[in-house]
């Protein structure tokens, strides 16, 4: 016979023999099958099946072509890659090349799978036959969708990618006709988890998994507790394409998704990390989040937790989690002044705390002392400090020198300290501290309603010096205000009407400017910072943070994509928009003299 070289062993004899007796039931010629050398097999145009995110490797899921004795021969990628079509070549590129015009129905994909398998004559024709047909109705299905590109208003789409979704499940959860068995240990215990799987199935899904079942139909894996504990529903997403986990479940799920290289898989848990950093838990789970981020280097991770850490860090500090944080997250965010915390005393506090309960090397913890801005403390708690810190009398001779240019900073007046010392480091700079003296609270309600207006009142600076010298600030909230090009202008028309404007054309804006001008501005500007508070699971929470200088008395995309309209808004809380608005002074130098 023409086609692929001939088999040894049994199966490849019987084989052999029951194609002799189909070649004689048809007169002596060899069957005509579509994809041999005369009919090769086209795969259709476009992205088939195969390039849907969720369900469109599905159409190769058509259940086990095997009879569990032995395996599909390795899939090639890039037939894997052209999805459904690429399937349909693949098994066709296998059948044997015939001379005859006229093949009989049903015998080809038959011949087919008992050459793919080296299963029975019987066996193969059942299960290519099935898989033929099943094959079948999904590029029939393909097609449909196909349809919609012809411009036709009568085409429609016929989805029923939820009954195969059921129909895999099904077939994982029986185990009918699978090829593969995969038995999962754990150090811990000496039994197995045992999954009766699907070659094909598992190898369209990950490379490592191809890899592994393409000499072998039983593999063991050894993998630690905690992933072993969700790998039930690991496979289940290799099947059908979904899973729901839960926080304490990310980073188990990331593991499997990074080891077997299901890479949909691992972004889909990656994006579960970044947006449900704000959700609730007993332990807290952000710390622990950034610190596997750091260990697999996924550098979006690693911000998107260090920027929330950031923005809440008052409520870190006072949950389970914040002992837990490392010596290099610790620092990193020392180092921050977009750090959102009540005052410097309390980071102090907390960071007190955490040097009690770690007990890290002097080295480190003269580090991290001296990492906090002991000038935006004021004189009378530093002077308590110094009596009642273990911490900081243990350490004392690390940060003297900072404590005693804090003293001196509080005592001088900021312009004539600013003559010899550098006031532009970051120890001078304020955070974004929530206490009255910083800023004030704004809570709008039913802000898309109309132009709001209020007023608040800041100490000129952090030095004592300036302590008890107010500002007062004036800020004015629009909705929908619009630029000069999209303002209502009057036409040319003789009924003078004025030019329709949509509400959608404006956008919100907050101006901040001060009431008043003062010589003793000299030597300060002010830096503002607007936060923007969300409810999420049940906590407010930061959600942005806007800040603008003194130069400039408003954001420039302040909520540019919040439709405050909507009273779902996810900006809004009780239909009500929850600010607070920070005004940090920044000293700066007029005059350096000389040392």
């Amino acid at each position: 016979m023409h086609g692929a070289p001939a088999r040894h062993g049994a199966a490849a004899q019987h084989s052999s023999a029951w194609r002799q007796r189909e070649q004689a039931a048809n007169g002596g010629a060899p069957m005509l099958c579509q994809g041999s050398p005369g009919h090769p097999v086209t795969p259709p145009r476009g992205a088939g099946l195969g390039s849907r995110v969720r369900v469109g490797w599905m159409g190769a899921g058509s259940g086990s072509l095997g009879n569990g004795r032995s395996q599909f021969p390795p899939i090639d990628v890039a037939a894997r890659a052209r999805g459904l079509g690429g399937l349909v070549a693949y098994i066709s590129a296998r059948r044997a090349p015939c001379a005859r015009a006229a093949p009989r129905p049903g015998r080809c994909a038959c011949e087919a799978m008992a050459r793919l398998t080296g299963a029975r004559p019987v066996a193969a024709r059942r299960w290519g036959c099935a898989t033929a047909a099943f094959l079948l109705l999904l590029l029939t299905v393909q097609a449909a969708q196909k349809a919609d590109l012809s411009g036709d208003a009568t085409a429609a789409t016929i989805n029923h990618s939820l009954i195969l979704l059921q129909r895999l499940q099904e077939l994982l959860q029986n185990g009918n006709s699978s090829d593969s068995v995969l038995r999962v240990r754990t150090a811990a215990s000496d039994e197995a988890r045992v999954f009766h799987t699907h070659q094909l199935l598992l190898s369209l899904q990950s490379e490592v998994f191809e890899s592994l079942l393409r000499n072998q139909s039983v593999v063991t894996l050894h993998e630690p507790p905690e992933t072993a504990a969700l790998f039930e529903k690991f496979i289940r997403y290799l099947y059908c394409g979904g899973v729901s986990i839960l926080l304490h479940q990310a980073i188990p799920m990331h593991q499997l998704a990074s080891k077997y290289r299901v890479w949909g898989l691992q972004r889909g848990v990656a994006d579960y990390m970044r947006t449900h950093l704000a959700s609730e838990s007993s332990q807290g789970h952000v710390v622990g989040w950034y610190h596997y981020a750091v260990r697999i280097g996924d550098a979006a991770l690693q911000e998107s937790c260090l920027q929330f850490l950031a923005w809440n860090l008052s409520a870190v500090l006072g949950s389970a989690e914040w002992g837990s944080v490392s010596v290099e997250l610790l620092l990193l965010l020392l180092e921050r002044s977009d750090l959102v915390l009540h005052s410097e005393l309390e980071l102090y506090t907390a960071v007190e705390g955490w040097l009690g309960r770690q007990q890290p090397e002097d080295p480190v913890a003269e580090r991290v002392l001296r990492a906090i801005r002991y000038p935006m403390i004021a004189p009378s708690q530093l002077f308590r400090l110094q009596v009642q810190s273990a911490v900081l009398a243990r350490h004392y001779g690390a940060v003297q020198d900072l404590l005693f240019q804090a003293f001196q900073f509080h005592a001088a007046s900021p312009l004539h300290f600013a003559k010899y010392f550098d006031v532009n480091c970051s120890m001078f700079l304020p955070r974004n501290y929530l206490a009255p003296s910083w800023g004030s609270q704004w809570v709008i309600n039913n802000p898309a309603r109309d132009d709001r207006s209020t007023s608040f009142q800041t100490q000129l600076g952090p030095s004592s010096h300036d302590a008890s010298k107010r500002v007062t600030w004036n800020v004015l909230f629009s909705p929908r205000w619009l630029p000069v090009s999209l303002r209502p202008v009057y036409s040319d028309s003789v009924s003078g009407a004025v030019q329709p404007v949509r509400i959608e054309d404006g956008r919100p804006r907050l101006v901040i400017t001060p009431a008043m001008s003062s010589p003793d501005f000299a030597g300060v500007s002010f830096q503002k910072t607007v936060l923007v508070g969300v409810r999420q699971q049940g906590r407010v929470l930061v959600k942005h943070a806007y800040s603008f200088h003194q130069s400039s008395d408003e954001a420039a995309d302040f909520l540019a994509h919040a439709d405050l309209q909507k009273r779902t808004s996810e900006y809004l809380i009780d239909n009500s928009l929850h600010l607070h608005i920070i005004i940090k002074p920044v000293y700066h130098s007029l005059i350096k003299v000389k040392k």
